[in-house]
């Protein structure tokens, strides 16, 4: 791998590209936020006085630099590093002139208003793209922009629900379960960051914006993947295995002699060598487990022995001997714990990131690494109106006469 020379000025991959971020919640700030980790400008706006959603959204609050809570929910800092907040009414005339400007000096929008919120500001893609044709427009909601639920609301958990994503989630005796974080919003926010990227590409080429809908509904049907052809190949909807694996066995979690592991067979020549260590020999020997297929046609029969054989012994011994005979295993962590691991103290995965308020900020870092232009160190989420200022002194160039007559009417904060 070629590392970029010392001596040479590293940017960031998105440096010059500047985001206007009008949503809120998670989808959209966690595309915005994954773009800046790469180093886009991202311009957050946000209501006076209330700001996201998500910073109300505790406890727990952020400690400042005295150990006493502030008003900053650890929901809102997962989403929002690497951000300048402005606090914006856009439901006033002056309000909306000010984020029409801004779009003007921007490369990308995105926002997750209902289908036409953003219509009657001014705001929609139409309107921008008049301002400014270069402009990427995002529009991230529940549906989509057409079909017979275009017009609802979509949330994550019930978007869990309608996709079928819970119907496979949760053990086969207990009630469909949704999955402990939400990941349809996680995963929407991650499609349209790709999206945006790649009509970043597109404009390069063409010199012309576009619009990109986004859905979280559709996310989550494309996300259901070998779950979404085991129906549509095989004509038979998925049933809920709990930790059991639809097409692989053994794959699934097991209790030691005193606690859990996750065992990960991924082959019949894995099976082969976790048999030998289980005292197990016999099984491949049989027609009924000699192949994955059969195994899954047999699961009924060979999980309470593999089961058997792993009570005998710890999660410690498990791990030792599946890792040195090259079978994938793993421990079932708290969170706690995850973060503890040797692999996530060497990856630096913990952040503690200088806050405005004192003290510092927890974060978790970016997961992308580039070689050749590689995320600088991030910055603490912004408290509201942070950098309000800042942005309409450089950025749009009111003087300090003009931006007190719009604090004092209430447009900004």
């Amino acid at each position: 791998m070629t590392k970029p020379s010392p001596e040479a000025p590293v940017q960031q991959a998105l440096t010059g590209i500047r985001v206007l971020d009008l949503s809120r919640v998670l989808a959209g700030p966690w595309a915005t936020q994954m773009l800046g980790d790469l180093g886009a400008d991202i311009v957050k706006i946000e209501k006076p006085g209330a700001g996201d959603d998500t910073r109300g959204w505790g406890p727990p609050w952020l400690a400042d630099g005295e150990g006493r809570p502030t008003r900053e929910s650890a929901y809102f800092l997962s989403a929002n590093r690497n951000k300048r907040s402005v606090a914006i009414d856009m439901a006033t005339p002056d309000g909306q002139a000010l984020i029409r400007a801004l779009a003007a000096e921007s490369d990308v929008v995105v926002e997750n208003f209902k289908v036409g919120g953003l219509k009657r500001y001014g705001l929609d893609y139409e309107s921008l793209a008049a301002i400014n044709p270069r402009l990427v427009y995002c529009s991230i909601t529940g549906f989509g922009q057409d079909g017979p639920e275009a017009g609802r609301a979509g949330y994550d958990f019930m978007i869990q629900g309608m996709s079928g994503l819970m119907s496979v989630t949760g053990a086969p005796q207990t009630e469909p379960q949704k999955i402990g974080v939400a990941l349809v919003d996680v995963m929407t926010g991650l499609h349209a960051a790709i999206a945006i990227l790649a009509a970043l590409e597109q404009r390069h080429r063409t010199g012309r914006g576009q619009y990109i809908d986004l859905a979280l509904f559709d996310v989550a049907m494309a996300s259901l993947a070998n779950q979404a052809l085991n129906y549509l190949v095989g004509g038979t909807a998925p049933r809920r295995l709990g930790n059991a694996h639809p097409n692989i066995v053994p794959y699934q979690a097991f209790e030691t002699a005193d606690g859990h592991l996750i065992l990960a067979v991924g082959n019949d020549g894995q099976f082969a060598r976790f048999c030998r260590l289980a005292d197990l020999a016999h099984l491949p020997e049989d027609p009924r487990f000699a192949t994955n297929a059969a195994r899954v046609a047999h699961r009924e029969a060979v999980i309470p022995e593999v089961a058997a054989a792993l009570k005998r012994q710890t999660t410690a011994e498990w791990l030792a001997m599946l890792d040195a005979a090259g079978i994938p295993a793993g421990p079932i962590n708290t969170i706690a714990q995850a973060f503890a691991e040797p692999q996530a103290l060497a990856r630096g995965l913990a952040l503690s990131l200088p806050h405005v308020l004192g003290g510092t900020a927890p974060g978790v870092r970016s997961p992308v690494r580039l070689s050749g232009s590689p995320p600088g160190e991030p910055l603490a989420p912004p408290t509201l109106g942070q950098h309000t200022a800042e942005v309409l002194g450089g950025l749009l160039g009111l003087d300090e006469a003009e931006q007190a007559r719009l604090r004092a009417a209430g447009v900004v904060g």
